[in-house]
């Protein structure tokens, strides 16, 4: 079993945390991780800055943004997502566009992650369709290779997803970008019920998701909660880390509760 799969255990939910590496700064995302980490964050997303984040909203694009101007690099990630691995124990995800993977090289950079403690990948402008290469590389290198389906996703997509994703399946909640919204989509339970009827894979929601009662009722459908906006908003409102926390314990309570 995978350090990804093993964080999900019967009657737990999952709280999956979105950090942009290097915004505002490297220092600050060692602060983050170690703080969601500390407080009941089962995994962690290290998300590559990246020129055209096409699926994130104005927050993660901002971020993205920012950090690239400051210099963060493919190499910046690797040697933070290093330095992790050895301060916690938390799984890390790389979320990254394809652009990167393929340039860098797939198996080069999947043996990289794996030298270097990532235990998985998102790759969200990467459709299963065309995902048999890197799939094999990735297991390859242990690594998981973790899809998204969205609520307009069709049957044979959603099948498709369902055999192929290791890890989690992460699913949309809404069609479009990330950020943070007020109310949760009225056809989410729907969409998360068709996916169960494929699988067994744990179903992680993710898009949109900023309050502690927005994760619990996502908890009462799914296996596990993904925040990353919020994230993002509160080191930018907050250096020393204490609303991160705060809020990371909201959510851990609000997903214990659930369960």
């Amino acid at each position: 079993m995978s350090q990804i799969a093993a964080a999900f255990k019967p009657g737990y939910k999952a709280l999956i945390a979105y950090l942009t590496v290097g915004y505002p700064d490297p220092e600050a995302t060692e602060k983050a991780a170690i703080a969601l980490a500390g407080n009941g964050v089962d995994i962690i997303e290290l998300g590559i800055p990246f020129s055209d984040p096409l699926a994130d909203g104005t927050t993660i694009q901002q971020a993205s943004h920012r950090a690239l101007q400051s210099g963060v690099s493919l190499q910046t990630c690797f040697e933070m997502a290093e330095k992790l691995h050895r301060e916690i124990a938390t799984p890390l995800v790389f979320m990254t566009y394809y652009n990167p993977v393929y340039n860098f090289g797939l198996d080069a950079f999947c043996r990289q992650c794996a030298e270097i403690g990532v235990s998985g990948l998102i790759v969200p402008d990467l459709p299963p369709e065309e995902g048999q290469e890197l799939e094999a590389v990735t297991r390859k290198s242990r690594l998981d290779l973790i899809y998204l389906l969205a609520p307009t996703s069709h049957a044979d997509r959603i099948k498709l997803v369902a055999e192929r994703s290791r890890g989690f399946i992460y699913l949309v909640s809404v069609t479009g970008v990330t950020g943070a919204r007020d109310s949760l989509p009225d056809n989410l339970e729907a969409f998360i019920t068709r996916v169960r009827k494929v699988t067994d894979k744990p179903l992680c929601i993710g898009f949109g998701i900023s309050t502690a009662e927005q994760a619990r009722q996502i908890a009462g459908m799914a296996d596990g909660v993904i925040v990353g906006s919020r994230i993002i908003q509160l080191i930018e409102a907050d250096n020393s880390m204490s609303a991160l926390t705060d809020f990371t314990r909201q959510l851990r309570q609000a997903l214990n509760q659930s369960g």
